[in-house]
C-alpha cells in the first residue's frame, strides 16, 4: 500500500504523522529524537532492575497500559523490520484479501462434505458478523467472550469483535463455570459466543453474575430451548446481513495499532488468570516477523496449508492458525474436535499439511503409538526401521551442526529415505510438511532424537502469551537439540542476573511486548521493568552460537531445606529417558530436606472422555515383558506388587543419580500414582503443561509420607509403597 502524508504537526518533542491508507483509516506513529530511541532500545544491559515502571504522563502514551481504552508508545527500531509501519488488524486483513481474494482461506468438514470459504468470503462474513455485533449493543472496549473448539465461526467472531471496536476474549472449554464467569466479567463481555449446549450451560450457570453481558451465540446444534437474548448463528449472522455499513467504517477509520484488539488470559496455575492485552500492531507485527524467519511462501508461489486444532484461547494457536496463515494467505483446516483423543492423524493424512505446530504431548502420543506398532513387527522390519533411524539420526545430527549447509547426503540415508522415512512420513500425514514445531511446554531430548531420526526434525519455539506468542524460534539452518533457536527478527533478549555458568532470567524486548495486564497495575509493574523490558520469570543462557536454551522457571525451582536451588525438569526428564515405562514425572523437595518423586506409568486413554485407564498401553506391555513382568494394568504394579518392576524403577532411578551434581539432586524416594495426569483430571493445563500446584495439593498425602520418618534417608532403595 502506498502512505501518504495527511497532516503534520510538530508538539514540543514529538512530531506526529498522521497517515491514510486509501482513505481507508488513520494510524498515528509517535517520532521520537534519535537518542530517546537509541536510550529505549539499548538501555544498559547490566542495568540494575528499577522496581517499577514510570506511570505515562497525560497525553503522551507510556510503553504500557492496563486500561482496556488506552494506547501505548510502540517499541519501534530505527531499520529493518522493527521500524515497519505499523499496521490494524483491519489492514492486515485487507491487504490479504486484495492479494490472495480468490484462496482457500478456511476449510472445515460437516458431515462427509468438505466445506470452505475463500478470503473474499471469509472477509465479508467477519464485516457481516461485525455488524451484528453492534446491533446486538457490543461497546467499545468490551469483551466478546468466545468458548469452543476450533472452527470457521470461532475466527469469524474474533475478527468480527476487533472490527467492531470490541476485544476478542477466547475462553478455554475446559474452564468451569466459576472459571468462565471470572473472564467475562474481568473483560465486561457484552456478548459471549459459545459452541453447543454443554458450553451453553456454563453461561446460562452464571448469567445474573455478568451485568455486562447482553447476548449469547450458540454457533453449532440446535438449541434445545428458546432463550431472549440467545441466537443461533443463522440468526446472528442474520442480524447484521442489511445493517448500513457506516458505523462500522467509522470505528474502524478510529483504530489504532497501539490500541487493544485481543485478551488472552493465562491459564491461571497460580491465582486468578490475568488478561494479557495485545495491540493490533502486536499482532499484526509478530504475524509478519514470524512469517519472515520461518520463511513462509506467499499463496500467490505456492499455499501454506495448516491445520487448527490446538486450543484457540491460547496465543500459540491463534498467532499460527488465524494471523501467520492469514499474513501469506494460508489455508486453515479445522480438526475434528476429538483431535486430541486420536482423530488428529486422520485430519493429518487428509489435509497433508505443509507447517505443523504440536505441542509436546501430542509429538509423544505420536513416539508412543509408532513404537507400539513397530514393537508388534517383524523381526526384519524391526532391523531395518533400527538401521534407518540410526543412519537418520547421524545425517540429522552432522547437518545440523553444519547450520543445514547442503553437504553430499550419504547414500545409506538417501536409500533409508526411500525404503522408510518417507512412509513414516506418509502414514502421519506429515509428507508434505517441511517445517514441524513444537512449544507452549518443555520436550524431552529423547522424543526430539527419535523423530529427527525419522528425519522430521521438530523445531523447538519459545515465548509467552505477553510476547504474542514466540520470542525465539528454531529453523531448519539455524537449530540446536534441546534448544529453542535464535529471535525473531527485530526482537532482543537480554539475561538479567546471570549466574557464573551464565543463566540468567530471560528478558525480552521487541514490538511483540504485550500492552499490559488488564486493570492489574501491580502485575504489569512485576512483569515490565522501567526500561520497558518483558521479564519473563524463565531461567536460560546462551551458547557460543547464540542459541536461546532454557534451564528453568523462578517460580519452579525447587529450593531444598539445605538452601541448594534445583531446577526440576531436567531430573524429571532423566528418569523419564532411563525408565521408558513412565509417562510423568514430578520431584518435590521445596523446603524439605530431600528429593522425592511422583511416578505415573503409561496407560491407555479413553477415547471418548480423555481420561486415563487401568490398562497399560501395547508399548509398556512389551516394557513389562522384557523386564520380566505380565503385567498388564496400573493396578497390578502400584504398591510394590510387582517386584520386577519395582526394581527397574529404582534401577534407572540409580542411574540418574549417579550423574547428580551434588547429593542434594539426589531422588531419595518415589511412588507410582494410581492414574495418570491428564487434562480431564486436573494435574495438566491446556497445552498439557504440568500443573505443579494443583499437583501438590491432589497428592498432598502420599508427599508428606514421604517425610514422615525424623531420620533423613540415606539410601535411595526403600520405595514407599502407594497409599
Amino acid at each position: 500500500s502506498s502512505y501518504h502524508t495527511v497532516e503534520e504537526s510538530r508538539q514540543a518533542e514529538s512530531l506526529a504523522l498522521h497517515v491514510s491508507c486509501n482513505n481507508r483509516s488513520v494510524i498515528e506513529i509517535s517520532r521520537q529524537p534519535f537518542a530517546y530511541f537509541s536510550e529505549c532500545l539499548f538501555p544498559p544491559v547490566n542495568a540494575k532492575r528499577p522496581n517499577s515502571l514510570p506511570v505515562p504522563t497525560a497525553g503522551e502514551p507510556g510503553l504500557w497500559t492496563s486500561q482496556s481504552d488506552g494506547e501505548v508508545k510502540l517499541r519501534m527500531g530505527d531499520s529493518g523490520l522493527a521500524a515497519e509501519t505499523p499496521l490494524t488488524v483491519y489492514q492486515m486483513f485487507t491487504s490479504a484479501v486484495e492479494r490472495f481474494g480468490d484462496y482457500t482461506a478456511l476449510s472445515w468438514k460437516e458431515g462427509e462434505q468438505q466445506k470452505s470459504l475463500n478470503y473474499r468470503e471469509y472477509y465479508q462474513t467477519c464485516r457481516t458478523a461485525a455488524k451484528s455485533f453492534l446491533k446486538l449493543g457490543l461497546q467499545r472496549y468490551h469483551g466478546v467472550g468466545i468458548l469452543g473448539f476450533n472452527s470457521a465461526e470461532w475466527f469469524i467472531s474474533d475478527i468480527a469483535a476487533i472490527l467492531a471496536g470490541g476485544l476478542a476474549v477466547g475462553i478455554y472449554t475446559t474452564n468451569s463455570p466459576d472459571a468462565c464467569q471470572y473472564v467475562a466479567e474481568n473483560c465486561k463481555a457484552n456478548i459471549i459466543v459459545v459452541e453447543n449446549h454443554k458450553q451453553l450451560q456454563k453461561i446460562l450457570q452464571v448469567e445474573d453474575k455478568l451485568p455486562h453481558l447482553k447476548a449469547i451465540i450458540q454457533y453449532k446444534d440446535a438449541l434445545k430451548e428458546k432463550r431472549p437474548n440467545l441466537y443461533t448463528w443463522a440468526e446472528f449472522m442474520e442480524l447484521g446481513r442489511d445493517e448500513p455499513d457506516a458505523p462500522l467504517d467509522a470505528i474502524i477509520s478510529s483504530q489504532k495499532p497501539t490500541q487493544c484488539c485481543t485478551l488472552i488470559y493465562t491459564s491461571g496455575t497460580t491465582g486468578q488468570p490475568k488478561g494479557v492485552m495485545l495491540s493490533h500492531d502486536n499482532i499484526t507485527w509478530t504475524a509478519l516477523s514470524t512469517s519472515r524467519h520461518v520463511r513462509l511462501t506467499d499463496a500467490t508461489r505456492a499455499q501454506e496449508v495448516v491445520v487448527s486444532y490446538l486450543p484457540l484461547s491460547h496465543i500459540a494457536a491463534q498467532m499460527v492458525d488465524i494471523w501467520v496463515t492469514m499474513k501469506v494467505g494460508g489455508a486453515t483446516y479445522f480438526a475434528q474436535p476429538d483431535a486430541l483423543k486420536g482423530s488428529l492423524v486422520n485430519t493429518l493424512k487428509e489435509v497433508r499439511p505443509t507447517a505443523f505446530m504440536g505441542v509436546p504431548r501430542v509429538w509423544e502420543k505420536m513416539q508412543e503409538k509408532m513404537k507400539s506398532v513397530g514393537a508388534k513387527s517383524s523381526t526384519v522390519r524391526r532391523k531395518l526401521a533400527a538401521w534407518a533411524k540410526d543412519v537418520g539420526l547421524q545425517t540429522n545430527l552432522t547437518k545440523m551442526n553444519q547450520n543445514g549447509a547442503a553437504g553430499r547426503t550419504p547414500l545409506s540415508y538417501q536409500l533409508a529415505k526411500k525404503i522408510v522415512f518417507k512412509k513414516v512420513r506418509k502414514a502421519l500425514g506429515l509428507d508434505r510438511c517441511n517445517k514441524c514445531y513444537t512449544g507452549a511446554a518443555p520436550i524431552t531430548k529423547d522424543t526430539l532424537e527419535f523423530f529427527l531420526s525419522l528425519d522430521i526434525p521438530l523445531y523447538e519455539l519459545y515465548g509467552m502469551s505477553e510476547s504474542t506468542g514466540p520470542h525465539t524460534i528454531s529453523a531448519s539452518d539455524a537449530f540446536r537439540l534441546t534448544s529453542c533457536g535464535k529471535e525473531i527478527p527485530g526482537c532482543k533478549t537480554k539475561l538479567h542476573n546471570p549466574d557464573e555458568e551464565g543463566n540468567g532470567e530471560i528478558c525480552f524486548w521487541g514490538r511483540h511486548v504485550f500492552m499490559g495486564y488488564l486493570n492489574m497495575v501491580d502485575k504489569t509493574e512485576e512483569a515490565l521493568d522501567a526500561e520497558g523490558w518483558l521479564h519473563s520469570g524463565d531461567l536460560g543462557k546462551h551458547d557460543q552460537n547464540g542459541f536461546l536454551f532454557i534451564t528453568g522457571r523462578i517460580k519452579e525451582l525447587i529450593i531444598t531445606a539445605g538452601g541448594e536451588n534445583i531446577p526440576p525438569v531436567p531430573i524429571e526428564d532423566a528418569v523419564k529417558e532411563a525408565v521408558p515405562l513412565i509417562s510423568n514425572a514430578m520431584l518435590i523437595g521445596d523446603k524439605r530436606k530431600f528429593l522425592s518423586m511422583l511416578l505415573t506409568i503409561k496407560c491407555q486413554v479413553n477415547a471418548e472422555s480423555g481420561d486415563p485407564e487401568d490398562e497399560l498401553t501395547p508399548e509398556a506391555v512389551e516394557l513389562c515383558r522384557k523386564l520380566g513382568s505380565n503385567a498388564t494394568r496400573v493396578s497390578e504394579i502400584t504398591g510394590s506388587r510387582d517386584r520386577a518392576i519395582h526394581a527397574a524403577i529404582q534401577e534407572g532411578i540409580n542411574r540418574v543419580n549417579e550423574k547428580a551434581v551434588s547429593n542434594a539432586q539426589r531422588i531419595q524416594k518415589w511412588i507410582i500414582l494410581d492414574r495418570d495426569f491428564s487434562l480431564t483430571g486436573g494435574e495438566l493445563g491446556p497445552t498439557m503443561k504440568l500443573k505443579r500446584p494443583v499437583v501438590m495439593k491432589m497428592y498432598r498425602e502420599q508427599i508428606e509420607n514421604f517425610y514422615k520418618e525424623l531420620a533423613t534417608p540415606t539410601t535411595p532403595d526403600n520405595p514407599l509403597p502407594a497409599k
